[in-house]
């Protein structure tokens, strides 16, 4: 198993709570760091467990300043998102929205550098933050808070999840991302499926249609069990590896292939590939510097 080189103990870190600098001041988001035997993870709550942390403005501004924390961060190793209280996320509360369409239009202004908006933005955020990021689900994952799941690298539910691209309820469509996380996951014909009829899925049929990675009783477990085995990993070939597919997955080879040509440079000439290199032949276990990629 890799060390990080970092010190040891609990790093308690939370989001600044001045309103002017994160919207999430509200305590809607709570973001703290812990330092485990593999490394730093970054623990991200949704925090209104008694709205079934249904998605507020607030809300979903305070992930996107989460993930921020996080991409900025080079000694994490991982991510995990999760839920207070009884659910996930039950999706967007439409009752906060109530006489604020001037704000929800405003949130639904694009970035004119990376495509989303800010409703988009809080999902697809963590697909740039270059550390393997797990969704810890329980009870409901409805709509956007589905979506939020979704722009996890992976999913770890417990058998009492339940999941629903409930914007179909509505008359709408899924707003937050989905159009792409779904392709990578779902067929065509299941993805139109969900979104059509907004049928409710178990953890199991979730799993069967990829939807979920796992079901555990304790997908907390779970999550940290996969976290410890890519932990022990070289920091920079995981970022780039999650970089490597973030860009060419749905691209053609053409495309593809100089971006490994690339990114494999990089990593040859890095520090990490030489400490994997030289442990590897030793058999031993390498001690890691922080990611330099």
């Amino acid at each position: 198993m890799s060390t990080p080189d970092t010190t040891s103990g609990p790093v308690p870190l939370t989001i600044a709570a001045d309103p002017a600098t994160n919207p999430a001041a509200d305590g809607s988001v709570t973001y703290r760091v812990e330092q485990t035997s593999f490394g730093p993870i970054a623990h991200v709550q949704l925090n209104r467990p008694d709205k079934h942390n249904g998605l507020t403005l607030p809300l979903l501004a305070g992930l996107s300043n989460a993930a921020k924390l996080a991409a900025r961060d080079k000694t994490l190793r991982a991510v995990i998102i999760s839920g207070a209280g009884k659910s996930f996320s039950a999706g967007l509360d439409f009752a906060s929205l109530a006489g604020k369409e001037k704000s929800i239009y405003r949130t639904f202004i694009p970035n004119l550098l990376l495509g989303d908006n800010g409703f988009q933005n809080p999902a697809w955020q963590w697909r740039r933050v270059p550390v393997p990021v797990i969704a810890v689900v329980h009870g409901h994952c409805y709509g956007g808070g589905l979506q939020i799941a979704l722009g996890a690298d992976f999913r770890f539910a417990a058998p009492d999840a339940d999941f629903s691209v409930l914007e179909a309820k509505w008359g709408l469509i899924p707003d937050m991302s989905a159009s792409a996380s779904l392709s990578q996951l779902t067929g065509i014909d299941i993805a139109k499926r969900l979104t059509m009829t907004g049928e409710m899925l178990s953890a199991a049929e979730a799993k069967e249609i990829g939807l979920v990675t796992g079901v555990a009783d304790d997908p907390l477990a779970a999550a940290m069990e996969l976290i410890e085995k890519i932990a022990a990993r070289s920091p920079d070939s995981v970022a780039s590896t999650k970089r490597l597919f973030e860009k060419t997955w749905s691209r053609s080879p053409r495309f593809s292939f100089p971006v490994e040509q690339v990114l494999q440079l990089r990593l040859l000439r890095g520090v990490n590939h030489a400490i994997a290199r030289k442990a590897g032949m030793k058999r031993e276990t390498p001690v890691f510097k922080v990611r330099q990629v």
